[in-house]
């Protein structure tokens, strides 16, 4: 099928157009029309997004279903998937039709809150399938504007500042990154990143890697050091990373539940995609450079937000504390650059995106209900909610890394490939397992068990028959990938070996650039 990709990334547009050109009224019936046009939209998505896994090749290690047409001002609209992407595609259309779901009751604005999440997907979509760096940003960035809107006029008490918050610290980390772009292209002289036909692309293209001096510091690794930083800045802030991880909580805290799921399972792993599609295969030495500083810094991330979770009285706050730390494991992976460790790193991304996305969706199942997040406000809702306190434990054992969940793979494998590179710091992370288990325990011993004495919760229903149904595929895809990981591991494997193999030559070959430079110097 031709332009399968943009076919993909534009269906949702197309229907946020319908609604908003078409769809008149806050009517009952209109706000109905409006939820099932996103549902049938989402889901239409998701199955002929089907046809891209299943036609994918993974022993293809280039790009697939490329697509390429004239743009504007010299630019190329360029879209394609390679084994490392398609995942994240598929995580995107798998977890929408869920998202809308779970935003069944929503009742101000419904039509406008439907465009927004529409919007959304195509625009995280299309940071996946980018094969121009103009592109990639217009589509990163521009994701910023329907969360904004979304965490702004449905969250909380506190939305407008977790929105704003949310909006400047992630838009000001990206504002290195273009002006990192602007300087790349002024030395390749192209803005495309691979899949040029005759023509140079930025993953072939060397940039220098000598040392140079800015403001009197020596900057080992040169252009390469310099680019990588721009670019770490807004990937860093987008994961989140420690320290610049702040933002999260507050925009979990107010955002509403559909919003959390997407910024949690999707959203977040724009920061781990850019590192893999720029980070690593563009500056290798300016990585290789600064990777012991980052392997530290997301060791330190996963102790330190774990000891912050165990003392959250808000069920929101811990879940987004853990998911600070479960992208820890992600960084960590990514720059152990070794098969285990970039494997693990993607698998823990797909992983954490439906464990963390139906966590938050246990927390709304209860809000909607006690309208709190209040952890003092609960207590023995197994007496009332045993579907819902079996789910709970699920998810909680796999956010745990229970052997026989996604959970367990992502982590082990991480832990493998960091050990390999550096002991110490995996000792250090191998840690957050324990405090990962502390914390989720707590948070579900005082949830969920003991007798149910508040008045309050007596008369609580349990599990609606929708609510079930939006876990379920969540509770099969949890299970598949932690007892057959291969489904996972064998698309991304030869795309991942192949990102190595050229990561390694061009370390090789900027030690013997150096060497030459040094010994003519001499």
């Amino acid at each position: 099928m031709d332009n399968l990709l943009s076919i993909v990334t534009f269906i949702p547009a197309l229907a946020a157009l319908i609604l908003a050109v078409f769809l008149r009224g806050e009517d009952a019936a209109a706000q109905r029309n409006a939820k099932w046009l996103a549902l049938i939209a989402t889901s239409v998505t998701f199955l002929i997004s089907l046809f891209i896994l299943f036609q994918f090749d993974p022993a293809n290690t280039r790009f697939q279903f490329v697509e390429e047409r004239e743009w504007l001002m010299g630019l190329k609209y360029r879209m394609g998937v390679d084994g490392i992407s398609v995942l994240f595609v598929m995580l995107t259309t798998f977890m929408m039709p869920l998202v809308i779901a779970a935003s069944w009751d929503v009742s101000t604005r419904v039509k406008e809150y439907m465009i927004a999440f529409l919007l959304l997907e195509t625009l995280m979509l299309g940071v996946f399938m980018a094969l121009d760096m103009v592109l990639f940003y217009l589509f990163f960035e521009a994701g910023l504007i329907p969360m904004f809107l979304i965490i702004g006029i449905w969250g909380g008490k506190q939305r407008i500042y977790a929105s704003f918050k949310f909006f400047l610290y992630t838009f000001l980390g990206s504002v290195l990154m273009l002006v990192a772009m602007v300087a790349m292209f002024a030395d390749a002289g192209t803005t495309c990143i691979a899949a040029c036909g005759d023509g140079p692309s930025l993953m072939t293209h060397v940039f220098s890697s000598q040392g140079i001096s800015v403001l009197g510091i020596q900057i080992v690794g040169g252009m390469q050091t310099l680019l990588f930083l721009a670019f770490f800045a807004s990937f860093a802030v987008k994961m989140p990373m420690w320290p610049v991880h702040t933002w999260l909580p507050d925009a979990h805290v107010q955002a509403p539940t559909a919003g959390s799921v997407v910024l949690a399972a999707i959203l977040l792993k724009m920061g781990g995609y850019g590192f893999l599609r720029f980070s690593l295969p563009m500056f290798p030495v300016g990585a290789d450079v600064l990777a012991p500083l980052i392997l530290w810094l997301s060791a330190i991330a996963i102790v330190y937000t774990s000891l912050v979770a165990l003392v959250q009285e808000d069920m929101k706050k811990l879940i987004a504390y853990s998911s600070v730390a479960h992208m820890g494991y992600v960084t960590m992976g990514i720059f152990a650059a070794n098969q285990q460790g970039i494997d693990g790193a993607i698998f823990q991304m797909i992983s954490h995106g439906f464990i963390s996305g139906a966590l938050f969706l246990c927390v709304g199942v209860i809000y909607d209900r006690m309208h709190t997040r209040e952890i003092d406000a609960y207590g023995g809702l197994v007496n009332r909610m045993p579907a819902y306190a079996l789910i709970f434990m699920f998810f909680t054992m796999a956010n745990v890394g229970l052997p026989g969940t996604s959970g367990f793979v992502g982590e082990f494998l991480t832990l493998m490939g960091v050990f390999q590179v550096n002991t110490w710091v995996a000792l250090v992370a191998t840690s957050g397992v324990i405090l990962s288990a502390a914390y989720a325990l707590w948070l579900y011993r005082r949830v969920v068990l003991g007798d149910l004495i508040k008045e309050s919760l007596k008369t609580i229903k349990d599990m609606t028959q929708r609510e079930k149904a939006i876990f379920a595929p969540l509770i099969v895809m949890t299970l598949w990938l932690g007892v057959y990981p291969a489904a996972v591991t064998d698309i991304i494997g030869p795309s991942v070996s192949a990102l190595i193999q050229n990561y390694d030559m061009a370390l090789a070959d900027g030690a013997s650039a150096t060497q030459v430079a040094q010994a003519n110097k001499d």
